[in-house]
């Protein structure tokens, strides 16, 4: 019988050791500052939520940064195709200069052709003429054939409709002052008269 009270104290001290142990134990996580599972999992889903708005960002400053590259990429190129326009066209202005010279070279050689007294200063002006049209031909400056060609506003500035049973309608029967383009460009449009 003893035995059995020595064994029932001795439980009860085990439980009571276990107990306070436990209590112990309690104290020891309140106080550090320890979670508890809820705390744990809450402060998990905060972060988690964190996680994906630091990725969201991440993102969207990648896809700013993706932008901003392909804006100056496209700058780049836009530029660069100003540069090369500018210089393959850098004489434009000069040569538009130019043409009312042209014109009046072609004017003079005109009437100097009516008359025979004057054959050494036609031949002389003739000359200067073709020099001139030799430098701007090399600047890339080319006349347009126009007469016989259908009506383009791009290339065509009509000043008069005319009647014409040689022509059908929307064709250029006379050409008034030449057009001229600069490599590919129009320089100066015709002035024509076009078949009604």
């Amino acid at each position: 019988m003893k035995e059995d009270q020595v064994q029932d104290s001795n439980e009860i001290k085990d439980q009571a050791i276990n107990e306070n142990q436990a209590a112990d134990e309690s104290e020891a996580a309140q106080e550090t500052g320890s979670f508890t599972g809820e705390e744990t999992s809450g402060e998990a889903s905060g972060s988690g939520e964190a996680a994906k708005r630091l990725q969201e960002l991440a993102e969207e400053y990648q896809g700013r940064a993706l932008r901003v590259q392909a804006d100056f990429d496209n700058f780049r190129r836009r530029t660069q195709k100003e540069k090369e326009e500018l210089a393959q066209y850098a004489t434009s202005k000069l040569v538009g200069e130019l043409l009312p010279v042209l014109d009046n070279f072609e004017r003079a050689l005109a009437t100097a052709s009516a008359s025979t007294e004057s054959e050494a200063f036609g031949k002389g002006v003739n000359m200067i003429f073709r020099q001139l049209e030799g430098v701007l031909k090399s600047e890339g400056l080319t006349a347009m054939q126009v007469v016989g060609q259908p009506f383009n506003p791009e290339y065509h500035q009509a000043i008069m409709q005319v009647e014409s049973d040689e022509h059908e309608e929307g064709i250029v029967t006379e050409e008034v002052q030449k057009g001229y383009l600069l490599k590919d460009r129009v320089l100066r449009p015709a002035m024509v008269k076009v078949s009604m």
